[in-house]
């Protein structure tokens, strides 16, 4: 493999959302990523989230198995969990056991609450870690439930992201001479974080507490989005002087328009006429694609922002990098293709191996 990662080593415990994102993250840059599927674990064909991996199944019941990831725990550089706490403890795969044995392992753990706190063994999806923060409830329209940002802001922004940087920071610890340590990396904790900006806007008293009031949550006419004559929508972000006075002038509106006016003038004409309209005035427009739309952009097409992975169109890595670019991904492999070839570079011989098939151990 190619990238920034190349060398390190990283054990993927299978899971849902933000630890095969971090997983992805560090694969794509050039780390080998093993990731140990379990049975019953859900899976989507072809997921852009387990690509550039080396698949082993194992059944991580029984003590053979979790034998077998307590020796690439000794090997590797990195694991990743994201169990609610206490389980890989009552596997025996918990960081006490697994450092003792590997004092370099970097042990990342994504969850929702945390590994400590009142709420840390109850169940939450990702809504529900973000609703904590005060973050959801910015998001929406006046007099209107609070509206879910998908689940971008705590499974992948708050959860993956972070366990991404966390892992990275831990591993350059350990490559500049330090111990391995444990990352715990909470959605509620890093959700709250992507929203700094909010908290020192309202510290500032530049930050209403109600929805649809403030320059970035819909209540500045000039930061929103509107529907234009084909039903399709434009997004509008001037907040800058000379932006909003671009905005105005293509918009034939002056003095200080009121969000109806701006939507009246919108509705005028259709989004792409829009576009063209705007191409290069600086008045902060673009159009909202839909998913199909958005690959075929000039300028994702230029950058490729998109790519085909396995017949799959999906975003390609991110970020770029100058002197050790990412390699081009590799499809996901199906489940436990590389279990045999896995186990014989930990020392399992053929017989071995046979045996944990005939048991079930190994799938």
């Amino acid at each position: 493999m190619a990238g920034a990662l190349a060398g390190l080593t990283i054990v993927e415990l299978a899971g849902l959302g933000p630890g095969p994102f971090a997983a992805t993250m560090l694969a794509d840059h050039g780390a080998r990523v093993i990731r140990v599927e379990r049975p019953g674990n859900l899976s989507v064909p072809n997921d852009p989230l387990t690509r550039n991996r080396e698949s082993i199944a194992l059944d991580l019941r029984q003590e053979e198995g979790r034998a077998a990831v307590r020796r690439l725990a000794e090997q590797a550089d990195g694991l990743i969990e994201g169990y609610r706490p206490g389980v890989m403890e009552k596997l025996g795969l918990g960081p006490d056991a697994l450092l003792e044995a590997n004092p370099r392992l970097v042990y990342g753990r994504v969850t929702g609450w945390g590994q400590d706190g009142p709420l840390s063994t109850e169940a939450g999806h990702d809504i529900n870690y973000v609703a904590l923060t005060g973050l959801l409830g910015c998001i929406g329209e006046p007099d209107r439930p609070a509206v879910p940002p998908l689940n971008l802001v705590g499974d992948y922004a708050g959860g993956g992201l972070m366990l991404a940087f966390g892992m990275v920071s831990a591993l350059l610890y350990v490559q500049r001479g330090g111990s391995g340590q444990v990352v715990d990396a909470a959605m509620t904790d890093g959700a709250a974080l992507t929203g700094a900006i909010i908290y020192g806007l309202k510290a500032a008293g530049l930050w209403r507490d109600e929805r649809g009031a403030n320059l970035l949550d819909g209540g500045d006419p000039m930061y929103g989005c509107y529907t234009c004559a084909d039903g399709k929508e434009l997004s509008v972000g001037a907040i800058e002087p000379q932006f909003r006075a671009a905005l105005f002038a293509g918009l034939g509106l002056g003095g200080a328009p009121t969000k109806a006016e701006v939507a009246q003038a919108i509705a005028a004409r259709p989004r792409d006429e829009w576009v063209a309209l705007f191409a290069g005035q600086d008045a902060c427009v673009a159009p909202v694609l839909s998913l199909p739309e958005a690959p075929q952009h000039p300028h994702n097409q230029a950058r490729g922002t998109f790519i085909k992975v396995g017949g799959v169109v999906q975003p390609g890595p991110a970020p770029r990098f100058s002197a050790t670019p990412a390699a081009s991904p590799r499809p996901p492999r199906p489940e436990g293709a590389d279990g045999t070839a896995i186990l014989g570079e930990l020392g399992y011989g053929e017989d071995e191996i046979a045996d944990l098939r005939a048991s079930g151990v190994l799938r």
